[in-house]
């Protein structure tokens, strides 16, 4: 307790010698002058000219995929995007199931009771042939 009421030079040398903290990517950025930085990244000739390269590979029509193999490879890409999926629990999926349900139920009874009630103004305006 003495410790924390401690003043002058000593009282924080704790502190300061944990909090310090040491930039070993200043030394970096001082010898790559030479490669050009965006605004806001680090984007270096290396990578720049990584993604050229790539961009230049198009298919050729040697490359061309056949109708099973398009179809395969939609079939794994289904099946991967699944496995990303959160799916629900039993409760929750009955809790979700209900109130669709309800929802449903309860608009159901308005558009009946607005389609009752349109039906007979219609009828008493233009009045009943029978």
């Amino acid at each position: 307790m003495a410790d924390n009421k401690r003043r002058g030079e000593d009282a924080d040398d704790d502190r300061l010698n944990d909090d310090a903290v040491v930039d070993d990517g200043a030394e970096d950025d001082a010898t790559d002058a030479d490669e050009p930085v965006s605004r806001g990244g680090t984007a270096t000739r290396s990578r720049a000219r990584a993604d050229s390269a790539d961009s230049r590979k198009t298919r050729t029509d040697g490359d061309k995929v056949g109708l099973f193999g398009r179809l395969a490879r939609f079939v794994r890409e289904v099946v991967a995007e699944l496995r990303k999926v959160i799916w629900p629990t039993r409760k929750e999926l009955l809790t979700y199931t209900a109130v669709v349900i309800a929802f449903v139920t309860v608009m159901l009874t308005i558009v009946a009771v607005l389609d009752y009630g349109f039906a007979k103004g219609v009828l008493w305006v233009f009045g009943n042939p029978s």
